[in-house]
């Protein structure tokens, strides 16, 4: 095992040099399709394994194309990167051992956050070599050790095949910041053979060495961007020619947060950013918002979205202006499994890297887009559970001085392929 420790935290360092953004990961996937393929796993690529329909808040045809340009001179596998080229980057690599069993899947994410990454000396990436080479983006999320851990568990399914059954299935999916790229893989049918379904993190408060086997309580959310489009004119010699988008979109902003909570459950909502307007003397002509809605379930955000659907179009035709609103992520809520959760309590019961574990964890937390393969599978009859495994941060999440224990990845490899083992 201790080559292998050391291969994960080569890996991991290697992907948190070079982070790239949601459906962009182009450099990512390449290298790990490259060391599954190496392993022996069939693989499925880009287009193959998402439904483009799917894909929210995706980069521009312009910003796809540089990225692809930037990926081939920071080290990308030529022979592997061609299917991510038009940024459909998720891979399902699958083993099939041709004996009879369950299909398990596994999904993991690439993606990495717009933050320019702390230069302290007392960073430890910046000590030993690993901070982002990329301006603006990093993963302070654990998403490099989450692609990490999925290759970990890539190599010791290849090196005892003959020792399992059926099929396991391995999901490194794109853009699960803003919940933009779990739905297109869902939509894309990757997981309707799949009997038991794991997804998993690191960290996320969580206390070093402790495990989650079921963490549920994830928000359902939707995530807006809304244009107002008006007319511009002179404010001063013609004013009353104008349709003020900078207006409606402020009055958006304010009755949004009117909209009225839901006596069946926890709602949020939240204006993140606006923008408008060019000069002091114009009537501003186009201003944009950027909105998130969450419910406890997949209802209740349903009805905060349509409230705040009927706000903007209030505001719209309250100022004369034209509106447009569209959705570039989302996700549903979910339940895990208690039978899977219990046989990942075990495994991690057993295992020496774990101090301590619980079942099920219901608290409020955040949203996650792993929910749409989770709701897909249970739908088909399968089990599937969002499990974490904590570790040592150095700061918080999307933080600039986001850092994990390297130890973690090996633990999550060791208890995930224990699962396997059980599950057979």
């Amino acid at each position: 095992m201790n080559n292998l420790e050391s291969k994960l935290i080569e890996w991991r360092r290697d992907f948190h040099r070079y982070p790239e953004a949601g459906f962009l990961e182009m450099r990512t996937a390449s290298i790990v399709a490259s060391i599954l393929d190496e392993l022996g796993f069939q693989l499925e690529m880009g287009k193959q394994v998402m439904s483009p329909g799917y894909c929210m808040g995706k980069p521009n045809k312009e910003e796809t194309e540089a990225h692809y340009q930037w990926a081939l001179e920071n080290g990308a596998k030529k022979e592997y990167v061609e299917p991510f080229s038009e940024g459909f980057t998720g891979i399902v690599a699958t083993m099939d051992t041709e004996k009879e069993g369950p299909t398990i899947a596994f999904r993991v994410d690439m993606d990495a956050l717009p933050i320019n990454e702390s230069e302290a000396d007392s960073h430890f990436p910046q000590k030993e070599g690993f901070r982002s080479t990329v301006p603006n983006q990093m993963h302070a999320c654990g998403h490099d050790a989450h692609t990490t851990i999925g290759l970990g568990l890539a190599t010791l399914i290849a090196e005892n095949k003959d020792s399992l059954k059926g099929k396991i299935k391995l999901i490194f999916q794109p853009a699960e910041e803003g919940t933009r790229g779990a739905r297109s893989m869902a939509e894309a049918k990757v997981v309707d053979d799949v009997d038991y379904f794991i997804a998993s993190h690191v960290g996320t408060g969580v206390p070093d060495g402790h495990f989650v086997a079921s963490k549920n309580g994830f928000l359902a959310t939707s995530k807006l961007d809304i244009t107002f489009k008006g007319v511009a004119s002179h404010a001063g010699g013609n004013p009353e020619q104008g349709k003020n988008a900078l207006l409606a979109a402020a009055s958006a902003a304010l009755n949004i947060y009117a909209i009225p909570r839901h006596s069946e459950g926890a709602t949020r909502i939240n204006v993140g950013e606006m923008h408008a307007g060019s000069g002091r003397n114009i009537i501003a002509d186009r201003a944009v918002l950027k909105v998130e809605t969450r419910g406890e379930n997949t209802k209740i955000n349903e009805y905060v979205k349509a409230q705040a659907e009927a706000v903007i179009a209030g505001s719209a035709q309250m100022y004369g202006v034209e509106y447009e609103i569209q959705t570039v992520g989302e996700a549903v809520s979910a339940q895990g499994s208690t039978e899977l959760a219990a046989v990942l309590q075990a495994c991690a019961d057993e295992s020496p890297h774990i101090k301590a574990s619980i079942l099920e964890d219901d608290s409020p937390a955040g949203s996650e887009d792993a929910t749409f393969f989770m709701e897909r599978v249970q739908q088909n009859g399968g089990q599937a559970t969002y499990c974490v495994f904590g570790t040592e941060l150095a700061a918080g999440h999307h933080n600039e001085k986001f850092d994990i224990n390297e130890s973690t990845m090996l633990a999550a490899v060791k208890v995930l392929f224990e699962s396997i083992r059980k599950l057979n």
